[in-house]
């Protein structure tokens, strides 16, 4: 089927397709914002420690990280859609797993290993669907949309987890979880994907090397907090003098250098890599990601600090802080929405540098802002700013960075016709999983 057939077949609603793919970025987005508010109540629940629960939101966040690259490369073997929807019932069983857990175990099984599976199939799916259901004129502010939904569940997460943590319980905030994916799953029928044209060969070594490799990563960094990051922390643990994380970083680092190598011997010899190495060759994809990296950076930054200080220093409860940081979801929205619809021809670049520079204004206006004596009102005018800022990057990066690998390559990942909106569909996945 060649792109045109494609988009004649794709559905009349795209707006219903773009919500559906919208609620899968915010459910995997929502649940470590909800768990931040509620780690008290929940080891409390199951019978273990805050650290305990701190264990499982790295797990998570391991478990979905070292897995993506391969989730792509199955979506690419089995079809987007249908790696969507496994995606989703895997990840719905771990909500409900979760939402039932009576011990740490049985939430490190529902929510950090199906969950993270889960995640793993369905983030590069959205990606490549986005650029499956919409004409390119389009793509910018569907990307925008999808983008938008994850930060704002970051936004509203405090508030939803603290209005089911204080009126009933924090098991609700995953069984509505399972409600949502059972919509989800009967929405994606009117989501239109194009058959594979050529099947795929999933590498395995490369498989094997890329998931340990950023396990190793993943895990060294998440654990700074608590190991420190060159020196060791006081009372933590030592290796040769330093700390556990550095050494599992440059693990990590090893690892990945192996993987590349293997990918470029695979190339060599003519067969499929799970990850073409050209790709990060290009500079346009390259900078796109590094400008992900950056903004997400950033964002990790502001959400963990600005919830803390509001409810830590400030004493507000859990729903007044996720109140707090609802303006910055308003400006995210607009911005994400309005740019692409209001100025569809102004220059990625010029969007790219203005979300940036909103970004930049909001945090040095916090930290101006921030004093001993502050009330809760200080956080306004940041939020205001950087939900512009974010929303402005959110509009312009996706499309920009997926579109960008040539056509001519298009035939490394599968299919012998190259056409753009072909190209994006295959490629953007991989964009999302390097990243």
């Amino acid at each position: 089927m060649t792109a045109v057939a494609a988009r004649a077949a794709a559905p009349a609603g795209t707006m219903l397709v773009l919500l559906t793919l919208a609620a899968g970025q915010f459910l995997m987005t929502l649940d470590s914002s909800v768990m931040n508010v509620s780690i008290a109540t929940v080891a409390k629940d199951v019978g273990t420690t805050v650290t305990g629960i701190q264990g499982a939101i790295t797990a998570y966040t391991l478990v979905m990280a070292a897995l993506m690259i391969t989730g792509a490369k199955i979506g690419a073997l089995i079809g987007r859609k249908r790696a969507f929807a496994i995606g989703c019932v895997i990840y719905g069983c771990g909500s409900f797993t979760t939402s039932i857990a009576p011990s740490l175990p049985v939430l490190l099984l529902g929510w950090s290993f199906l969950e993270g599976v889960g995640a793993a199939l369905i983030m590069p799916a959205i990606v490549a669907l986005v650029a499956g259901n919409f004409p390119a004129e389009r793509r910018p502010s569907a990307y925008g949309m999808v983008a938008a939904a994850g930060a704002i569940a970051v936004a509203v997460g405090p508030l939803i987890g603290g209005f089911c943590t204080t009126y009933f319980s924090w098991r609700w905030v995953f069984a509505g979880e399972v409600l949502i994916v059972a919509v989800i799953l009967v929405l994606t029928r009117k989501i239109a994907d194009a058959p594979v044209e050529k099947r795929p060969q999933l590498d395995f070594v490369g498989s094997i090397l890329s998931a340990a490799g950023l396990g190793l990563l993943v895990f060294g960094v998440l654990r700074t907090g608590e190991w420190g990051w060159i020196q060791p922390k006081p009372g933590g643990p030592s290796w040769a003098g330093l700390s556990p994380s550095v050494w599992l970083v440059l693990a990590g680092l090893l690892v990945l250098w192996l993987f590349r190598s293997w990918e470029l011997r695979v190339e060599a010899q003519g067969r499929e890599p799970l990850v073409p190495p050209g790709m990060l060759r290009n500079r346009q994809f390259s900078g796109g990601l590094a400008m992900f990296f950056f903004q997400f950076l950033a964002q990790a930054g502001l959400f963990f600090v600005v919830p803390l200080y509001l409810s830590v220093c400030l004493g507000l409860s859990a729903i007044d802080t996720g109140i707090r940081l609802l303006p910055l979801s308003a400006t995210l929205l607009v911005a994400a929405l309005g740019i692409p619809r209001l100025a569809p021809n102004v220059s990625p670049r010029l969007v790219v540098r203005g979300g940036l520079l909103g970004l930049f204004a909001g945090t040095v206006v916090l930290l101006a802002a921030l004093d001993t004596d502050a009330g809760p009102e200080i956080v306004l005018v940041p939020m205001l700013l950087i939900g512009l800022g974010i929303g402005a990057l959110a509009s312009q990066l996706g499309a920009v960075t997926v579109s960008a690998v040539p056509d001519d390559q298009s035939t490394e990942v599968g299919g012998s016709r190259t056409r753009p909106r072909t190209s994006e569909r295959r490629w953007a996945p991989r964009s999302l999983a390097l990243f």
